[in-house]
């Protein structure tokens, strides 16, 4: 609910599109630069597997682990292939925490252009 308010009602300017990319340098802020994230799976393995397409994002490698660790123990999945599924979980979970930051930041940035923009617009108006 809060962010539908902030990003319809008190802050439409400032608040992120989510279905676009991020409008910002990706390395603002980070000295050191950030580590890229990649996918080891190619499209053929993925393809080849069946993985469906709501599937195919940073987690798909282990969610082809999972797939290959159900088709080893097909009888028994639940209770072999348990480490493999709490892999994935886990994965997803960093993967929405990180989308989340990633909105996050994008509106502090967005803020801050405009403190700054209204900053240099008072500063022209006093002079």
């Amino acid at each position: 609910m809060g962010n539908v308010m902030y990003a319809y009602i008190t802050h439409p300017d400032t608040a992120p599109d989510f279905t676009k990319p991020p409008t910002f340098d990706p390395h603002v802020g980070f000295p050191n630069g950030r580590k890229e994230r990649t996918i080891q799976a190619t499209r053929e393995e993925l393809d080849a597997a069946g993985v469906p397409l709501d599937r195919r994002d940073y987690c798909v490698d282990y969610f082809l682990k999972l797939l290959r660790c159900r088709d080893q123990n097909f009888p028994r999945t639940v209770s072999s292939c348990h480490h493999e599924k709490h892999d994935y979980e886990v994965c997803q979970y960093e993967d929405y925490v990180l989308r989340m930051k990633e909105y996050e930041r994008e509106k502090r940035l967005k803020e801050r252009e405009k403190r700054i923009q209204e900053m240099q617009e008072n500063e022209e108006l006093g002079d």
